[in-house]
């Protein structure tokens, strides 16, 4: 047996925690080093290399590298703006042990204005061609809803230059502000400005601004939803299939939904061919299960509200409105991997100030 191991090479333990992942790293990081020093082969000697180790952790983990200065090396872990691996990109860096000549940042910082300058497609993105304004619906008070001017906007180009306006505001703002603070973005040229425009560096300070008001406004707000009256729905899909829902008619009804901004959607696969797209007894079991562990971890008065269910074509979904984002990500992923060899779940976390996405199921709207 060991000249099998001197022969085809030691086989490397398998990244089952965060700590197994920086032991591995530290294994190597002087490679690494050398490669990110270097500035050659970057993507065969490091990254091809990095990325199935963090996989074994996670899907989800994107990453980003270069010398922070001359004697320092950065790695630079993101979750490419995807809103539920924010907490486990963060709980990876937070792991990180101490090793010389390594910076370990967990999603893309900030920068200063002045360094912040994107080339694509032929097009600048910076201080000088940038401005904004902030549109106020008294619909929506609290929403933060931004227009951006790029003074070389054009309508056939309006794909590229959003998509630059994002990148630059991505680097400008830093991910984790870019991705959970601005709820509507729109991206214009100076013709279709319909506001005083403000220059873009001025909207650092306009959206802390804005987030510091909407925290101190909901920071304290709570929901008992124990006397809530819930709505059984059925009605047909477009195909013929029935859905079937039970939905909290009280909830929607509520006027503080703002503080409760973000939106948990839980998808549960089943196979529902035998009975005209609903679950059969056990499955339908199996999936009251999984609903109820996602509410004994998520509970109404820790600021997450169950909105309600529908079932329908081979899949439940499960609404939550949710204080913070962190948490549910955790939960979900838990419960995710326990159930992994029964059924089939994933989910999605995103921003609905207003819950506009569930107007479909109040009849007063």
């Amino acid at each position: 047996m060991g000249l099998l191991t001197n022969i085809f090479g030691k086989k490397e333990s398998a990244i089952n925690s965060y700590e197994d992942f920086w032991v591995w790293f530290q294994e190597n990081e002087k490679n690494f080093f050398n490669v990110v020093k270097q500035q050659k082969n970057i993507e065969k000697d490091f990254f091809n290399k990095l990325s199935p180790k963090l996989n074994q952790l996670k899907e989800g983990f994107f990453y980003l590298t270069g010398m922070f200065d001359s004697n320092t090396a950065e790695l630079v872990i993101t979750p490419d703006g995807m809103v539920k691996n924010i907490v486990f990109v963060e709980e990876l860096v937070s792991a990180a042990p101490q090793i010389e000549g390594w910076r370990f940042t967990a999603l893309k910082p900030a920068l200063d204005i002045k360094d912040t300058s994107i080339q694509m497609a032929g097009y600048k993105f910076d201080e000088s061609n940038l401005n904004f304004y902030s549109n106020e619906f008294s619909a929506y008070p609290d929403e933060i809803d931004i227009t951006i001017i790029h003074d070389d906007f054009n309508e056939e180009k309006r794909s590229t230059i959003t998509n630059g306006v994002y990148i630059f505001l991505d680097n400008y703002l830093g991910e984790l502000e870019f991705a959970t603070i601005i709820d509507n973005l729109t991206v214009e040229g100076k013709d279709g400005a319909q506001k005083e425009l403000v220059p873009i560096n001025k909207l650092k300070d306009f959206l802390n601004w804005r987030q510091k008001e909407f925290i101190e406004k909901y920071e304290d707000t709570r929901r008992n939803t124990e006397d809530d009256s819930y709505s059984i729905l059925e009605a047909k899909l477009e195909n013929g299939i029935p859905l079937v829902g039970a939905i909290n008619t009280s909830l929607l009804k509520w006027e503080s939904k703002a503080s409760h901004p973000w939106i948990l959607n839980v998808e549960i696969k089943y196979n529902g061919k035998n009975n005209n797209g609903l679950p059969d007894d056990i499955t339908y079991q199996l999936l009251n299960e999984i609903e109820n562990s996602v509410l004994e971890e998520l509970k109404d008065f820790e600021g997450f509200l169950n909105i309600g269910r529908q079932t329908a074509d081979g899949a439940r979904e499960i609404y939550l409105a949710c204080k913070d984002f962190r948490k549910p990500s955790k939960v979900l992923q838990k419960i995710q991997v326990a159930n992994s060899n029964k059924i089939e779940i994933s989910y999605n976390i995103y921003k609905d100030k207003y819950w506009q996405s569930f107007n479909r199921f109040d009849s007063s709207l």
